[in-house]
C-alpha cells in the first residue's frame, strides 16, 4: 500500500514536466494535414496560377507564361533550401532577418519539431508560399520581360525581399512583435507581390500596341480551369496556416470559400451592372478577389465577416482592373497590383476591423473593442509596401547590369516569344 502511495505521488509530481517535454512532441494528425495542405498549395503555382495566368495572355506568349511560372516554382523552391529559409526563420536578428544558422538546411534532422509538426514539413509548407508569391509578380510584365532575367530576377528577390518580409511578419521580425494580424499571406504574399508587379511593369514600360491593338487572351477556358485549381489549393493555403488539425483551421476553411464565391458574385454582377455582360473572366477573377482578401484574416474572423470581405474585394478588384488601371495608364498585363495588391491591402485592413476573439484568442479588431489594431494593420501594410518598392526596384537594376537589360527585342515581341525565345507553339492551327 505504501508502495502504490509513493508511486501515486511520484506521478503526481512528474506531469508539469510531462506537460513541458511534450510541447515539442508531433502530433500524427497535425503532421499528416499539413502534408497534405503543402501539396494543395504546391498545386496553385504550376498548376493553378499557370493556367490562370496563361489562359489571359495572349495565344504567341501563351507557354512563355507558362515557362516563368513553372521556372519561377522550380527556382523558388532550390533557393529556399539552400538559404531562403533560414532568412526567413532562423534566429532572428534585429527584428529584420533570420540568422543563417540553417544555411542549406544544416541542423534541421528528422527528429526537428516546429509546434506539433516536423520542421522539414513546416519548412516545405512555407516554401510553397514563396514559390507562388514570386509567380505571382509575372503577371504585370507577360509579353514583354526577357527569361534570363526573370531568373535573376526570381533568385533576387527571393533573397533580397520575400524572406526578410515573411521574417518580419512570421518568423519573430518587428511587424509580428509590434502585433500585426497576417494569418496565412496578406502582406507576406499579396501586397508584396503585387507592389513588386506594380513597380516591374513601370519600370518595363507599356507592352506594344497596348491601348490602340485588342489583346485578346488566348482561353477564358484555361484562366477558368485555373481560377478552380486556384480555389481549390487555397484551402490548404489558408486552413493550413494554422498548422493545426483544429477549430481555427475548420473555421479557416469556412472563410475562404465564403469570400470566394460571394467575391465571384459581386465581381459578376458589377460588371454585369456596368457593361451588360456577365462574363467568365470576371467571374473568376472576383474569385481570386475574394480568395486574396481573405487570406490574412481567414483564421481571425467569422463566417458574417468573409462575406463582407468578399462582397467588397469584388468591387475593388474589378474597379482597380476596369478604371484605375486605364485612369493612371500603367499596363499591369494580367491585373497582378489590380487583384493582389489592391485586394490584398483591403484583406489587410479588414483584419484590423473584423478579427474576433471568439475565433482566435487575443486577436480583437476595431469592431470587437480594439480600434489600435487597425492602425497597426495600417503600419505594416506601408512598411510591407514602401519596403517592397524601393528593394525591387534595387532588385531590377542589379538584374539589368547582369543581363544587360530585362526587355526583350521588339522584334521577338512583335513575333511572340513562345517562338521567338523557346521555339515552342502553344497551338498547332495549321
Amino acid at each position: 500500500m505504501k508502495t502504490k502511495s509513493l508511486f501515486i505521488a511520484l506521478w503526481l509530481l512528474l506531469i508539469p514536466f510531462s506537460n513541458a517535454f511534450a510541447q515539442d512532441v508531433i502530433d500524427s494528425g497535425d503532421t499528416a494535414w499539413i502534408i497534405v495542405a503543402t501539396a494543395l498549395v504546391m498545386v496553385m503555382t504550376p498548376a493553378g496560377l499557370a493556367l490562370f495566368y496563361g489562359g489571359m495572355s495572349r495565344s504567341k506568349n501563351l507557354l512563355n507564361t507558362l515557362t516563368m511560372t513553372i521556372s519561377a516554382y522550380c527556382i523558388a523552391s532550390v533557393v529556399w533550401v539552400l538559404w531562403g529559409y533560414t532568412i526567413a526563420f532562423g534566429p532572428d536578428k534585429g527584428g529584420l532577418v533570420g540568422g543563417l544558422d540553417h544555411i542549406f538546411m544544416i541542423g534541421i534532422g528528422i527528429d526537428s519539431v516546429s509546434d506539433t509538426i516536423p520542421t522539414f514539413v513546416f519548412a516545405m509548407f512555407q516554401m510553397t508560399f514563396a514559390c507562388i508569391t514570386v509567380a505571382l509578380v509575372l503577371g504585370s510584365v507577360i509579353d514583354r520581360m526577357k527569361f534570363s532575367s526573370w531568373i535573376v530576377f526570381s533568385v533576387l528577390w527571393l533573397t533580397f525581399i520575400y524572406a526578410p518580409i515573411a521574417h518580419w511578419v512570421w518568423g519573430g521580425g518587428w511587424i509580428e512583435e509590434m502585433g500585426a494580424l497576417d494569418f496565412a499571406g496578406g502582406n507576406v504574399v499579396h501586397i508584396n507581390a503585387g507592389v513588386a508587379g506594380l513597380v516591374l511593369c513601370l519600370v518595363l514600360g507599356k507592352r506594344l500596341g497596348y491601348g490602340k491593338e485588342a489583346m485578346f487572351p488566348s482561353s477564358i477556358t484555361l484562366t477558368a480551369l485555373g481560377a478552380a485549381l486556384l480555389w481549390f489549393g487555397w484551402f490548404g493555403f489558408n486552413a493550413g496556416s494554422q498548422l493545426a488539425a483544429d477549430g481555427v483551421a475548420g473555421s479557416a476553411f469556412l472563410v475562404t470559400n465564403t469570400s470566394a464565391a460571394i467575391g465571384g458574385l459581386s465581381w459578376m454582377f458589377t460588371e454585369w451592372i456596368v457593361t451588360k455582360k456577365p462574363t467568365l473572366l470576371g467571374l473568376a477573377s472576383g474569385i481570386v478577389a475574394g480568395l486574396v482578401a481573405i487570406t490574412p484574416a481567414a483564421g481571425f474572423v467569422n463566417m458574417q465577416a468573409a462575406l463582407i470581405i468578399g462582397a467588397v474585394a469584388g468591387l475593388f478588384g474589378y474597379y482597380s482592373v476596369a478604371v484605375l488601371k486605364h485612369k493612371l495608364g500603367y499596363d499591369d498585363s494580367l491585373d497582378a497590383f489590380g487583384l493582389h495588391g489592391i485586394c490584398g491591402i483591403w484583406g489587410a485592413m479588414a483584419t484590423g476591423l473584423f478579427a474576433n476573439p471568439a475565433i482566435t484568442e487575443g486577436a480583437a479588431g476595431l469592431f470587437y473593442g480594439n480600434p489600435g489594431q487597425v492602425w497597426i494593420q495600417f503600419v505594416s501594410i506601408i512598411a510591407t509596401a514602401a519596403f517592397t518598392a524601393v528593394g525591387t526596384l534595387i532588385v531590377i537594376y542589379i538584374t539589368k547590369a547582369i543581363t544587360g537589360g530585362i526587355r526583350v527585342d521588339e522584334e521577338d515581341e512583335i513575333q511572340g516569344l513562345d517562338s521567338s525565345i523557346h521555339g515552342e507553339r502553344a497551338f498547332e492551327l495549321d
